[in-house]
Order: structure tokens, then sequence, then C-alpha cells
């Protein structure tokens, strides 16, 4: 390397000194995974140099690809070479000097709290900065191909890092690391070569130390599923994904006939940190010929199977596709098809034979397979085979097929409530007359639960029906007990018409409950109206500022209730003060209880006193 020309120093970002800093000061079990990252950045380099090579033979190497180690005993360095697409300054900048990925602060606070910290390293795809676990100095070395000038980033990983221009040969980049002083056993050759070994066998180009080749350089979803082991599946799965989980399931696949396409994917045991972000991004890489095309297409996995991650190789795609043509690629639509009916398949399979192992799945990635019900119509009726619930049944999570076997006598609907969270919506008071006569009750928790609803309405001939929407129909349906006790219901007529007459349109009627047996009252849509979550869910995300007023059930077999209604009948009612203070305090109760505020809370905390004064004064 030549005298530099210029040299700037810049700021690591904010979330990125939090990082190092934790990386250098706490990460020091299982380290050598850090060899893995670089290694695996390395192999993405050349991926992307030889597919940009497709459209522009200026770019292609005059060798062929490799990826070099380069080991300076005396020097106590560790250099990792590769002759791919490079960086320039600006490239520099954007990956070198920050995260590029949103929802970093939740990011770092995670790796501040977990143990696992290297499996969250990987899994949120920053494992450059992984170096620093056993580099007390990272030198860069790139250029960019097609352009002239190299660059050399350098950093010490405590707060700083420059850039200035340098010299290289030829494009691609050297990533040299200065070990510390307890990592050593880094600039060992026997060292290096169990970990190439360990991590790094099946990166689909030569590894090589000085001019020794260290893995088989191949593609591992090429060869027949029954030669590859579990654990080659596992770190094939790593080093794709930069995860250090173990993968819950592994789908290797191939397709012959008009349309030939290879697929080796993996669902991983725990939630990929970008699971719920906006871009919905999917994290399959598509290859043509075992030539890397991208990993960013929308096009080759619908995104309510963002989850999965792995490789599809297609024989019969363009060398020269675009994301352009991606996007109108009928052939591309076909593979996308095949995959999907795959994999859900695959899920049913696990579903039905290990019911208990295909819980974790659901806990990780329902709520992102059930997106799908909403999106993906002609695949529908295949998702909704393999939702599972949580219900007032306690123990497992059920399937609808199973919800249905369980209907009572005279049960003509399949029963749901939604709500943010399970434990919950199982307290609800609009579940104490369905829980007196043994009626199930689905409890819906997810944020896609109220959207499919509006999708599907029935399943095996039973309508789904909301809890908390008109009435509840329990009349025919046979309790678990046929003797089951009637309690003396008080006649609410009168107390009915004071409060219709005190709350006025606060309330878009008052009634009695069939749904209530140990809470005084509770708030339902009218039949017709939109039902109370969704409402909710739309005033939260500012797409209603006003809702219908709901319908407040009264419980005639209450107490305070019964109390209330023989006040009612007496005379002068209409100007009792309690009564008054006391449609507006059940109203009020019954909000509170939702989750919801008080209309006006001054009001509501000047009534409750007033009525506890006259309660203690008796």
């Amino acid at each position: 390397m030549t005298e530099t020309l210029k040299k700037e120093t810049f700021s690591f970002q904010t979330e990125v000194g939090q990082l190092l800093e934790i990386v250098a000061g706490s990460l020091y079990s299982n380290r050598e995974v850090f060899l893995r990252e670089l290694v695996s950045n390395a192999s993405d380099a050349c991926d992307k140099l030889r597919y940009a090579a497709l459209t522009d033979a200026s770019l292609a190497p005059a060798e062929d690809f490799v990826i070099s180690l380069e080991i300076d005993a005396k020097k106590k360095t560790l250099s990792i070479s590769d002759n791919g697409i490079g960086m320039n300054h600006a490239d520099l900048l954007a990956t070198l000097g920050t995260i590029a990925k949103s929802g970093t602060s939740a990011f770092i606070e995670a790796l501040k709290a977990d143990d696992d910290k290297p499996g969250l390293i990987g899994q949120f795809g920053v494992g450059f900065y992984s170096a620093f676990m056993v580099a007390g100095n990272v030198d860069v070395l790139t250029r960019k191909a097609g352009e002239t000038e190299g660059w050399l980033w350098s950093s010490d990983g405590k707060g700083e890092f420059s850039i200035q221009s340098a010299e290289r040969a030829r494009a691609g980049t050297t990533v040299t690391l200065h070990l510390k002083k307890d990592a050593k056993e880094f600039a060992e050759e026997a060292r290096i070569r169990h970990i190439i070994k360990t991590y790094s066998e099946h990166i689909s180009f030569p590894v090589k130390l000085g001019e020794e080749p260290l893995n088989a350089a191949e593609a591992l979803w090429t060869r027949p599923a029954k030669d590859i082991t579990e654990e080659q599946y596992a770190e094939f799965y790593r080093q794709t994904s930069h995860a250090f989980d173990a993968p819950w399931h592994v789908l290797h696949n191939k397709v012959e006939g008009t349309l030939n396409h290879t697929s080796l994917l993996f669902v991983p045991s725990t939630q990929p940190l970008d699971l719920f972000e906006p871009e919905r991004k999917s994290h399959i890489k598509l290859h043509v010929n075992r030539v890397f095309i991208t990993e960013t297409t929308t096009d080759l996995i619908p995104a309510y199977l963002r989850f999965l991650r792995g490789v599809v190789d297609s024989q019969d795609l363009s060398l020269n596709v675009s994301r352009e043509m991606l996007q109108s690629d009928p052939k591309l639509a076909k593979i996308k098809t095949q995959i999907s009916k795959k994999v859900l398949s695959e899920l049913k399979k696990n579903a039905n034979k290990a019911p208990e192992d295909y819980a974790q799945f659901w806990g990780n990635f329902g709520a992102v397979l059930k997106e799908g019900l909403v999106e993906d119509a002609a695949l529908r009726d295949r998702i909704l085979e393999i939702c599972r619930f949580a219900s007032t049944v306690e123990g497992a999570l059920t399937s609808l097929a199973d919800y249905v076997t369980r209907m009572k006598e005279g049960q003509e609907a399949i029963f749901y409530i939604v709500g943010d969270d399970a434990a919950k919506l199982a307290q609800s008071p609009h579940l104490e007359g369905f829980k007196a006569k043994g009626v199930e009750v689905l409890l819906l928790s997810d944020h896609v639960d109220e959207f499919w609803l509006q999708h599907i309405t029935e399943f095996d001939g039973r309508p789904f029906k909301s809890i908390t929407r008109g009435a509840a129909d329990l009349d025919n349906v046979t309790a678990d007990d046929k003797e089951e006790d009637q309690a003396d219901e008080a006649d609410l007529s009168a107390l009915i018409a004071g409060i219709k007459a005190e709350l006025g349109e606060a309330v878009k009627d008052v009634r009695p409950s069939k749904r209530l047996t140990d809470s005084p009252v509770c708030l339902i849509a009218d039949d017709g109206d939109m039902d109370v979550s969704l409402e909710r869910l739309l005033k939260r995300h500012g797409q209603l500022q006003h809702g219908a007023p709901r319908v407040l059930e009264l419980n005639p077999g209450h107490a305070l209730v019964t109390k209330l209604a023989e006040r009612a009948q007496g005379e002068g009612a209409s100007e009792d003060g309690l009564l008054k203070d006391a449609a507006h305090l059940l109203l009020d109760q019954a909000r509170i209880v939702e989750g919801e505020t008080p209309s006006d809370p001054p009001e509501f905390a000047r009534r409750l006193g007033m009525v506890m004064a006259r309660a203690f004064a008796i």
C-alpha cells in the first residue's frame, strides 16, 4: 500500500457505538463465529459481483472468485480477502458506520438484556462488528468493481472510524484483524482450518489458507437430501441466514417437469428481530443455475411466509433477469405458488404429527402466517386448516376442526372475542354466560385477527360470531348441567328507562343481559355495528375518530342491579340523584373493564366519592 492521499474521521452512529461497547467488553462465548460472519460477507460480495457481471462483462474479475485467508503470526494479524464487488467511500459510510436497519434502539436493548448476545448479533445482520470480539483494531482495504480508487477504513471500535484513499491492485475487499492478546489462537493455522470446516464448509466459493483449500465449495442444495446430515443442514442455515439458532424444520425439495427448481428452506426456531418490521422483507436467496440474483424480491415468497430462510435455485429463469422483470415473470409466480403449497403442506403434517412441537412454531410465527388469510385468497382454506387458537378450554391450542367437534347441542356459531392479550380476554365479563353453559370461546389476541375475520365469515358451515356484538345467542344451547339453576331476575324496566333518560346519546340502548353471570354490566356493539375490538384498533391507528354508541347490558341477577331496580320503582325516582350518578358509574365501570377510561374522569371521581359517602353513612 502506498502513502494515503487524504483522511477523514467520523463518529459511529450512536447504536453502533453501544453495540461495539457490548461486543468488545462482554461477548466472549463462542468468539470463533466472527470468522464465519466475515467469510459469509466475502461470499456475498462475490455473489453480488457475479450478478453484476451478467449485464456488464467489464466488471468480471480476471480470475475465478476466491476467498483468501492470511495469517501473520509475528504481527498477530488475520486477513480475509475476496475479489468481489468491493466498496467505495459512500458504501463504507453506509455499511461500516451505521446499522442499516430500522429498530436499532430496540435491538440494542435486546442485546443488553439477552445472554445469547452472539445470536442476536447474527440474527440482526450486523456480523461485521463481531470482528471486534477478537480484534483491537480492524482495517478494511477495498476497491469497488468498475472504479479505480481504493479506500482504507480503520477503527479500534471505540467510537470513531477513519476513511482515507488508498491503493488496491484489483476490485474486492481485505479485512485485516489486529488480534487482541487473548485472541492469539486465531493466528494459528490449525484453529482457522477447524473453524472454516465447522462453519463455512458449504460456502459456494473456495476458501483458501495460502494455497490450501479449506472447504468443499459446493452448493449444498444441489446434493441429494439423503446425503446431507442434520448438522450440515444446520450449519448451512446458520451460514446463509447469519443466525445462531438451529432450524425448527428443514424443507429440501426438488421439482422437475415443465418448470424446474430446487429449494432448501428453513423455518427458524426463534423469531428474527425484523419479523414485524413494516417492510416485511423476504430473506430467501434466489439463484439461477447457482448464480445469486437477489434476496429481496417479494415475488418469490409471500409476505406471510417471510419467516423462512434459505435458497431457491431455478434452471428455467433467465440469467439476465432484473428485479423489474421478476415482478412480471409468470415462471417466478408459478414457483412462488408451488413453494407456498409445499410449505403449508409440510406445516400441516407437523401440526398433525407433533402438535406440541407445532405449538412452538405457532407461538413464534402464527401471527405472521395468519396474514395469509387476508392476502392469499387462493390458499386461504389451506392456511385456515393449520391455524391454531387459544380458547376458554384450558390446555393446548385448538384447531377450528377440533373446536367444531366440541360445540354444544344447539350451538350454531363459532364464538370468539378479540383483544390485545389472551390472558386478559380470558377474564372478560362477556365470557360469563358462555362459561356457565360450557360454551367454548376462541381468544384472539393477534394484530391481524380483526382483519381476517372481515374476509372469512364461516368454517365448516358454522358462522363466526363475536361475543362482544349483538345478542348472546345462548337460549338454544344445552348447558353441561341440564338442571341449571335459573336465578330470580329483577324487573329492570323502570331502571332501564331511567338510565336511558340520564345517559341519552352516550349509549345506543340499555337492556338486560343473557351473557353476564357475575359482573353487573358490560358494553357490546349492536348487530350491524362495528365490533368493539375493530373500532378500538382503527382509533389507535388514526383511521376512525368516533365510534358508534354501544349497548349497555345489565345483569338482572346481580345484587347491585337488583337494588337499583327496586329504587327505580319508588316514588320520585326520576329526580333521584343517586340513580342518576349510578347510571354514569355503571357506564364508566363497563368502559374500565374493557381497558378504556371514563368519559369524564373528574366527574367519575366525584360520583364515586358521593356514592361511597352515602354507603358509609348508612
